[in-house]
């Protein structure tokens, strides 16, 4: 896999940002001491909030420290992941939906790094909210629990569409990622309404895009 731009932690990991981006990764570990996070989602307010790339980074980091780790791309509006990691999208999250046989054998792709996976979007269907408000869903969850430690959902941005709101309900926690200059703080908060009334548990948000003496993370 080619170095990408939007993955710091590989391409310099001696810098603030990639260390920022270990460090969020210990605030999660423990923020899940009284109750393990084995399926987090990571979702912005509205589009642009750079939920992708921080989830990309979160994954690197977990996986460097040993942790079997799997991306999915639940984005069935504008998946980015793939791209993020130069991988095919042609099979995927929705590829385990319509077909049996993708559950017993998921489409995890290799990324280049050492115990970290991904699982495209795949295909985008008509429906995206249905989809992930499927038992389907929860099965092809199932499956993908067994092949990880710790899975990392992105999603569309919860105040744009409900799909992300709907996923919240299946996944151990939330993390809300917040673009510094760009997030409303209208449509921050109105994000952390729509997740509480789903009764998603926030485990934290994450300030990107912030002055470099800010420490990405902030719970």
């Amino acid at each position: 896999m080619a170095e990408q731009p939007d993955l710091i932690t590989l391409t310099d990991p001696r810098s603030p940002a990639a260390e920022a981006y270990r460090t969020l990764r210990t605030n999660l570990t423990f923020a899940a001491l009284d109750k393990p996070i084995e399926t987090l989602l990571v979702i912005s307010p509205t589009p642009g909030g750079d939920k992708s790339t921080v989830l990309a980074n979160l994954a690197v980091t977990m996986a460097q420290e040993g942790r079997r780790v799997i991306m999915v791309d639940a984005d069935l509006r504008r998946p980015i992941l793939h791209q993020i990691f130069g991988a095919a999208n042609d099979r995927g999250l929705t590829t385990m939906v319509v077909e049996e046989a993708a559950l017993d054998d998921p489409p995890l792709l290799d990324t280049g790094v050492d115990n970290l996976r991904l699982v495209p979007s795949g295909p985008l269907p008509p429906n995206p909210a249905d989809i992930l408000g499927s038992r389907r869903i929860e099965e092809a969850l199932a499956r993908l629990k067994t092949h990880a430690d710790v899975i990392l959902f992105d999603a569309p941005p919860v105040v744009a569409v409900t799909d992300g709101a709907v996923l919240a309900t299946k996944v151990d926690g939330v993390l809300l990622v917040i673009r510094a200059g760009y997030t409303r703080r209208d449509h921050a908060q109105r994000a952390k309404e729509l997740l509480e009334r789903a009764h998603a548990r926030i485990v934290g948000a994450v300030l990107s895009n912030a002055p470099r003496d800010v420490v990405l993370g902030g719970y």
